[in-house]
């Protein structure tokens, strides 16, 4: 097969666009955000670019569902679901993994906290001092 042949040329359906990684989890999880409350991978499914099998939205939400980027409840026979947190929550969450990921976790967050700006130092210092602030339960 030819490069020309792969591009759809004369008598050959053109493919469609490969996705980037992790961009159909984030269409999913954008899709969770807009509910209006759990949802079922169908309505998930209506909502998301292109034509995605049912099987691809399920494989997607129990791979967000393994990440705990989603959670799931039983509806019936099936699950509903919805997104765990918003934007912040999720990105946080995959900065704990990636320092979780790492031996030296101290090295990590030094190397994190020297490349900050200004402001975002600040901003830092900021929010681990109302941590510290907070009383204990």
């Amino acid at each position: 097969m030819t490069d020309h042949d792969r591009t759809g040329g004369p008598g050959w359906p053109r493919r469609p666009r490969r996705r980037g990684q992790g961009e159909l989890e984030a269409q999913v999880l954008a899709a969770l955000r807009r509910a209006p409350g759990p949802v079922t991978a169908a309505w998930v499914q209506e909502r998301i670019e292109g034509e995605l099998a049912y099987t691809t939205v399920m494989t997607i939400l129990s791979r967000l569902h393994a990440k705990q980027a989603v959670t799931r409840e039983r509806a019936g026979r099936s699950f509903v679901w919805r997104a765990a947190s918003d934007e912040a929550g999720l990105a946080a969450l995959r900065m704990r993994r990636v320092l979780d990921g790492q031996d030296d976790r101290g090295a990590v967050l030094a190397s994190f906290v020297t490349g900050l700006t200004q402001d975002d130092e600040r901003l830092l210092r900021d929010l681990l001092s109302d941590v510290a602030e907070e009383p204990e339960d």
